[in-house]
């Protein structure tokens, strides 16, 4: 039988890659297709209401020391080269490459083609290669489909394309790698290489730290940030934080409209989603406190990675975290009912940062300058507890510049700069919500009630926290409501002053790094 002009040019751009001896290639496959897929070579199985639930194996969250930027000329001088960004050289790469090329021969794919940006004038299409039929319903789930916006998206060259072969394992003393697996970025040639680890946040944020790399170039702010807008198409707000300060709880409020829940440009005529679905920590999720992610996490389409699964009644547990405390569901954002597709927004009123504070120092709520907002972003403050990561036997602070480091491509300051002006231009006012502890640190305090802070961000985003008497906290240098002055939630005011010194101390260390990258104006805006 001859081949269709369809088979031909798949196959030419299958070839183009060095992918040439496959034995076959599912291509765009719908979702019902994906999951007869996956169920029929036993990746995963189809819980109680229809979700895909799916195992990781070792990996069950990303591999930060196995991340690597290809060091070539074309984008040596514009990565923000360390920690989070290792080198790895081109030659190397290319042996690595053409390791899984053959690896590959013989094997079966499955390829999905997606946009990644919501707003058609900054969209980049990204094509997914992959092993499993669960990882390409991952793609297809978390990235916008053309399909879903009217459109055929025509077979030609993608920006850039995702290689995930997750049975794949690096050998350390051949492939020069940090271990087994490998996350591994061509930013000239637009090509991820993924192996040796199925957690799927890992093909997510290769394609964010890419779009963080280009769109400084056409003036867009990359932001690792949820947003949602109110009735009124100008009440945009922002949300930045990191894993588990309430990002993605206290952007799905009913009462606004989410455009997205991770992951946004800002460019100077609107703010835009990524992405096309939503990848939400999952950990004790509740119908109570969470009720529209819950309720997402119990349709067909949604896959549920490394939740608590009891195989004879096909039900989930979401308080089961033997696996990992990093349990995760990832749907389609259509399934929060009142989830704004393809997301795109106006310019923002309200910029909202999330810090969990587990030291119980920093007040429930403080409204900051610009020059503060941009201190605080540049520092990306956290805390993590006991039991979320091991190792971490008590408090900890931790310091994620943009509240999302390891995804940074550039310098931070590039980003912070972007910020500061973005927020001047549009008059933008900006908050520090603190949902992590009061009265005391963890273990002596209590958390933050979800209800309390849903309070005080309802009364910044609707204006009505605007005119009440705010005071200056003596240490931080935080504007704060009179009424939430946090020393007054200790027993002992000494402790508490002792706690937050030992605290400011940590900000002036974390952000000496920026000393010389920033402006006077922000140099001065941390504690005194």
């Amino acid at each position: 039988m001859p081949y269709t002009a369809q088979q031909i040019t798949e196959e030419l751009a299958m070839s183009h890659l060095g992918l040439k001896n496959l034995e076959s290639v599912y291509w765009n496959l719908p979702t019902p297709s994906l999951y007869e897929h996956a169920i029929r070579k036993c990746e995963g199985h189809l819980a109680h209401l229809g979700a895909l639930v799916v195992r990781t194996g070792h990996f069950t969250g990303r591999a930060v020391k196995d991340k690597f930027i290809v060091d070539e000329p074309g984008s040596h001088d514009k990565v923000w080269w360390g920690e989070f960004n290792r080198a790895m050289p081109e030659d190397h790469f290319d042996a690595l490459l053409e390791r899984v090329r053959r690896y590959m021969d013989g094997k079966q794919v499955y390829v999905e083609d997606c946009l990644v940006g919501a707003d058609s004038k900054y969209e980049k299409p990204v094509r997914v290669i992959t092993q499993d039929a669960w990882h390409a319903l991952f793609a297809r789930t978390m990235f916008v489909r053309p399909v879903d916006l009217g459109r055929e998206l025509v077979i030609t060259e993608p920006d850039f394309t995702v290689i995930h072969v997750p049975h794949f394992h690096a050998m350390p003393s051949i492939d020069h790698t940090n271990s087994e697996a490998f996350v591994v970025l061509h930013l000239g040639r637009r090509i991820a290489l993924i192996g040796g680890t199925a957690y799927a946040g890992e093909i997510k944020k290769s394609i964010f730290t890419i779009m963080n790399y280009l769109l400084p170039d056409e003036d867009v702010l990359p932001m690792h940030a949820s947003v949602n807008v109110g009735d009124d198409p100008e009440d945009l707000a922002i949300f930045f934080g990191l894993s588990g300060t309430g990002k993605t709880t206290l952007s799905s409020d009913p009462e606004r409209k989410l455009i997205g829940d991770d992951e946004h440009g800002w460019s100077s005529q609107a703010v835009f989603n990524f992405e096309g679905g939503c990848y939400a920590k999952v950990d004790h999720l509740s119908q109570e406190k969470e009720p529209m992610i819950y309720s997402a996490t119990k349709r067909f389409g949604s896959i549920l990675e490394n939740v608590g699964f009891d195989i004879r009644t096909r039900r989930v547990d979401f308080d089961d975290i033997t696996l990992t405390p990093n349990t995760r569901a990832a749907y389609p954002i259509q399934a929060i009912p009142n989830a704004i597709y393809p997301g795109v927004g106006g310019q923002p009123r309200n910029i909202v940062m999330l810090t969990a504070d587990a030291f119980g120092v920093l007040p429930a709520l403080s409204r900051l300058t610009p020059e503060q907002a941009m201190y605080y972003f540049l520092l990306g403050y956290t805390a993590k507890i006991p039991g979320t990561e091991a190792g971490v036997t008590e408090p900890s602070a931790t310091f994620s510049p943009c509240f999302g480091a390891p995804f940074m491509a550039r310098h931070p300051a590039v980003y912070a700069r972007m910020l500061g002006e973005k927020i001047r231009k549009g008059n933008v006012r900006c908050w520090l919500l603190n949902t992590g502890w009061s009265g005391g640190p963890y273990g002596a305090g209590e958390r933050m009630d979800i209800n309390l802070t849903r309070t005080l961000l309802t009364g910044a985003l609707s204006g009505k926290l605007d005119d009440i008497k705010y005071q200056r906290h003596p240490i931080f240098g935080l504007q704060m409501p009179e009424a939430l002055d946090p020393v007054a939630t200790w027993s002992d005011p000494d402790l508490y002053t002792e706690t937050a010194e030992r605290l400011a101390a940590r900000f002036k260390e974390a952000f000496a790094g920026f000393e010389g990258d920033v402006p006077k104006e922000v140099r001065q805006a941390g504690p005194h």
